[in-house]
């Protein structure tokens, strides 16, 4: 299963930070590979979303649980039903003077056996192109 992890330093507080990386409804307005994020639940600390993407001109779709632990500026999130077989991950803010190391996670299984070893080096160069496009666009949200 493949991992993927991209990192950025951002100049802001890690709650600025962590407030626009929870806020998943509002990634379409900034990240062009985002088609949409609808939020189908809301708990104590977690949210479900269901999230349609553009990826080359691939359109995947998934649904995920995201728990929030704000003390630790921490999301974890996993996929529960959706395109890939297994989409699992966090998102980890870690406060350094006046900016924060953002970094995200991404475990993820394709789900074809037979065909997993030819895609999974294209899929996790895919995979970690979209994370740091994820975290460009989030930088620019917070310094513009």
């Amino acid at each position: 299963m493949p991992y993927v992890e991209a990192k950025t330093t951002i100049k802001g507080s890690g709650k600025e930070i962590f407030d626009i990386v929870k806020d998943m409804a509002g990634y379409p307005s900034f990240m062009k590979d985002v088609v949409s994020v609808d939020i189908l639940e809301v708990g104590d600390n977690y949210d479900v979303s269901h999230w349609v993407t553009n990826a080359d001109g691939r359109r995947i779709v998934w649904t995920e649980r995201d728990d929030f632990y704000p003390e630790e500026l921490k999301i974890v999130y996993k996929q529960t039903e959706g395109d890939l077989k297994k989409m699992e991950g966090a998102w980890n803010i870690v406060p350094m003077g006046d900016e924060c190391e953002v970094t995200l996670g991404v475990d993820f299984e394709f789900g074809i056996p037979m065909i997993a070893g030819m895609l999974n080096p294209i899929l996790k160069k895919k995979v970690r192109e979209n994370s740091e496009n994820m975290l460009k666009a989030i930088k620019e949200q917070i310094e513009k």
